[in-house]
């Protein structure tokens, strides 16, 4: 095996990180845990049980103090800055810069040191901040789109298509067996309740009717954020009687357990008024790992993450009698689900992370020649 200074040094810039909740972070993180022909440095910032959580991880990271006064932006100027300061010390062959807020420090080690960059897309921060993401991808030595709808979004904004390159995020496979599902019919849907584009408003909404089709039918919501008095007050106002549980931010053992027990993924998520939507939807490939089939929205990255009528269902986002036809169709039909649910695990195969990391890799190096 060969020792890290046999290996190609990368700078990984990225604000988004555990032990901070959500997609990017989780896939950052599997990411660098299965990078094998790099050596990783990883600057992000640093936040509650961060000290904890690079004890146990066994990754080299560098954090960052989080500003208090002006905490977003604040924090996004301070990880440039020691983005620069770490590759003039960890002198990287080349930086992935894992979100276009970095990329102004990607740049300026580029002009400084003379040190490529890959620029990572996600999806809705293409739209957020169009002339950023337009100088983020002039200078890139290259581009990795997680899905087809990302990779058209930067070559409108700017990228030379052969430059692109469209790679998915990967999806780890649990190594305890299956239990058994619950008793009562269940859906469970994950996302961190902050922005209203991933659909929860119009899953709640599409509860009753579900419920009057197939009773017992129940709601499970796993995340936290400052959207969930709201979505709490919508469930009130439908008298749901109990049929949603908030189960708040969870461990991975607990998830895990959850999509064991679940009969459904759902999260239909759409277009939101600014543009942008989801870049691909990690949570659909963990959903059918553990034989879930999902309930997504037919936009944006959700289309390339669930194979309509293969692996899930794609319906209208914006409709809530859509959301329940399709919620009640898989419900409803055991057999359906279950047959959904093994084709979208024998898909999810393909996602395996050892395989994703390889190819993020094979752009690394060849940006770093």
């Amino acid at each position: 095996m060969s020792s890290p200074r046999d290996k190609t040094p990368v700078l990984l810039v990225t604000p988004d990180f555990p032990p901070a909740f959500g997609g990017i972070q989780r896939l950052m993180h599997r990411l660098v845990e299965h990078l094998e022909r790099v050596d990783v440095r990883v600057v992000t910032p640093g936040g509650a049980c961060a000290e904890r959580f690079d004890r146990t991880c066994g990754l080299d990271v560098l954090r960052v103090a989080q500003s208090s006064r002006f905490r977003q932006a604040g924090t996004i100027g301070t990880l440039n800055a020691a983005a620069v300061l770490a590759a003039v010390r960890f002198r990287p062959s080349v930086v992935l810069s894992a979100h276009i807020n970095v990329c102004p420090g990607a740049l300026v080690i580029r002009r400084l040191l003379r040190v490529p960059y890959v620029q990572y897309l996600h999806g809705r921060e293409l739209v957020i901040r169009p002339r950023l993401t337009a100088a983020g991808l002039r200078g890139a030595a290259a581009v990795i789109a997680v899905s087809s709808y990302t990779e058209a979004l930067a070559v409108a904004h700017g990228a030379e298509p052969q430059r692109v390159h469209r790679i998915p995020p990967g999806v780890e496979f649990p190594e305890h067996s299956p239990r058994a599902r619950a008793e009562s019919p269940t859906v469970v849907t994950i996302a961190r309740l902050e922005q209203r584009y991933k659909g929860l408003d119009v899953l709640i909404r599409s509860l009753p009717l579900v419920r009057s089709r197939v009773p017992g039918a129940r709601l499970v919501i796993v995340g936290e954020g400052p959207m969930q008095p709201v979505y709490e007050s919508l469930a009130r106002s439908l008298e749901l009687d109990g049929g949603v549980e908030f189960a708040g931010g969870i461990d991975d053992a607990e998830r895990d357990c959850l999509l064991d027990r679940a009969h459904v993924f759902a999260m239909p998520s759409r277009l939101p008024p600014d543009g942008g939507g989801e870049g691909f939807g990690i949570v659909y490939l963990e959903a059918a790992v553990h034989g879930l089939p999902s309930v997504a929205g037919n936009v944006a990255g959700a289309v390339d993450a669930v194979a309509d009528g293969e692996t899930g269902l794609l319906v209208d986002p914006t409709d809530h009698v859509a959301v329940a036809d399709a919620l009640t169709t898989l419900l409803a039909s055991p057999e359906t689900a279950q047959r959904l649910g093994r084709a979208a695990a024998d898909r999810a195969r393909a996602y395996a992370w050892p395989m994703i990391a390889r190819r993020v890799e094979d752009v690394l190096l060849a940006a770093a020649r």
